[in-house]
C-alpha cells in the first residue's frame, strides 16, 4: 500500500457538511451545559473572511480590537513561521504573511484553546489533556504531509477536536467516570458510548457548535470525522485529506481512551503502508512534540506506547 501517491485532495467540503449536519445550524443540542465564550472579534473575522472581496486592512482592525487576540495571534505567529529577517508585529503583516485562511484557523486554535477551563476538572488533568492534543496534531500534520493534503487544516483540527471534551466530562462526570472504569476485558470506545448513553457523541456535538459559530466547513468535517479511524482512507472523497490524517492520528493513546485498540490499528497500517513507519514516525513527532509539552507527569507519549507495543510477550 501507498496511501501517499494520489496527490491533494479535492472536496467539496461544503456539500460533505450539509450532507452530515444539514444546511442551517441548530441551536445547541446541549442547553443546560455552558459552551465556551468565543471573542467577539474572532465571529466577526470569521465572518467578514468569507467574503472574497475583503480587505487585509479591515480584518487587522478587527483583529486588533482585541488585544489579548492580536498578541497570542502575534505570539503563535512569529513561533511557527521560520527564516523571517524580521519579526511579525502587527496584525496586519501576520495576515498578509499567513494568508487569509491560515489566519482564521490560527485565531481559531488560540480562542478554543483559551477558552478552556481555567479551574481544576473533576476527570480531566489540563496539562495531560493539552499534551494529547498537541501530539496528536503533529501526528495529523505529518500524516497529511505522507497523504499531501492540508498541513495546517489537519493540525488544527486535531489539535481542537476534542474542546468540548473537558466541559463535557465536568457537567456529566458521574456518566464520563463509569466509562473510564470499565475493566480491561471489557473496553468500549469512547463514541459508542457517549451515543448509547446521550444519544450523540462529543465529535458530533463539537462539530454541530463550531457550525453554529460559523467556524469554515472544512474544519467543522475534520472535528465531525475524526473518529472514523483506518476507513477514512478508503473514503472516496475525503481518503486523502485532511480528514483521513486527523482520524488516523485520533487513533493514538490518550488519557480518556477514546480508542482501545488504535496503536494496535496503526501498527497493522504500518505493516501495510509502505511509507509509514509507525515506531519511526512516532520518534518524529515525539521530537517536535517535547519541546512544547506541559509538565504532565502522567502522560505517555505515543512514542512509548509504541515501544511497549513491540517488546516481547512474557510468557
Amino acid at each position: 500500500m501507498d496511501a501517499g501517491g494520489g496527490g491533494t485532495a479535492l472536496v467539496d467540503w461544503t456539500e460533505k457538511r450539509e450532507a452530515m449536519l444539514g444546511k442551517t445550524s441548530e441551536p445547541s443540542l446541549l442547553p443546560d451545559i455552558k459552551l465556551p465564550v468565543l471573542p467577539q472579534a474572532l465571529i466577526e473575522f470569521s465572518q467578514l473572511a468569507d467574503d472574497p472581496y475583503c480587505e487585509i486592512q479591515k480584518l487587522a482592525a478587527i483583529v486588533e480590537s482585541d488585544t489579548g487576540l492580536t498578541c497570542q495571534l502575534l505570539r503563535a505567529v512569529n513561533a511557527s513561521v521560520n527564516g523571517l529577517r524580521h519579526k511579525i508585529s502587527s496584525a496586519h503583516h501576520a495576515i498578509a504573511t499567513l494568508g487569509i485562511r491560515r489566519t482564521k484557523l490560527q485565531l481559531i486554535e488560540v480562542a478554543l484553546q483559551n477558552a478552556l477551563p481555567a479551574k481544576q476538572l473533576k476527570l480531566i488533568n489540563l496539562a495531560t489533556f493539552w499534551n494529547a492534543n498537541l501530539e496528536r496534531a503533529i501526528f495529523a500534520k505529518h500524516i497529511a504531509r505522507l497523504l499531501k493534503a492540508d498541513e495546517q487544516l489537519a493540525f488544527s483540527a486535531a489539535l481542537l477536536c476534542d474542546f468540548l471534551l473537558p466541559v463535557l466530562t465536568n457537567d456529566r462526570d458521574e456518566h464520563y467516570l463509569g466509562f473510564m472504569e470499565q475493566s480491561s476485558d471489557n473496553l468500549s470506545d469512547l463514541c459508542p458510548f457517549e451515543q448509547q448513553t446521550f444519544g450523540l457523541d462529543h465529535a458530533e456535538t463539537a462539530a454541530r457548535v463550531m457550525f453554529e459559530w460559523g467556524f469554515p466547513d472544512d474544519l467543522v468535517c475534520c472535528v465531525m470525522l475524526h473518529h472514523h479511524g483506518l476507513s477514512m482512507l478508503a473514503d472516496p472523497d475525503c481518503g486523502q485529506s485532511a480528514a483521513a490524517a486527523v482520524a488516523l492520528a485520533s487513533l493514538a493513546p490518550d488519557p480518556l481512551r477514546q480508542s482501545s485498540d488504535g496503536t494496535e490499528q496503526l501498527q497493522n497500517l504500518s505493516n501495510i503502508w509502505n511509507s509509514f513507519d509507525l515506531e519511526q514516525f512516532a520518534g518524529v513527532v515525539f521530537k517536535e512534540y517535547q519541546p512544547q509539552a506541559r509538565d504532565s507527569s502522567n502522560y505517555i507519549p505515543l512514542r512509548d506506547h509504541v515501544r511497549k507495543l513491540s517488546e516481547p510477550v512474557a510468557v
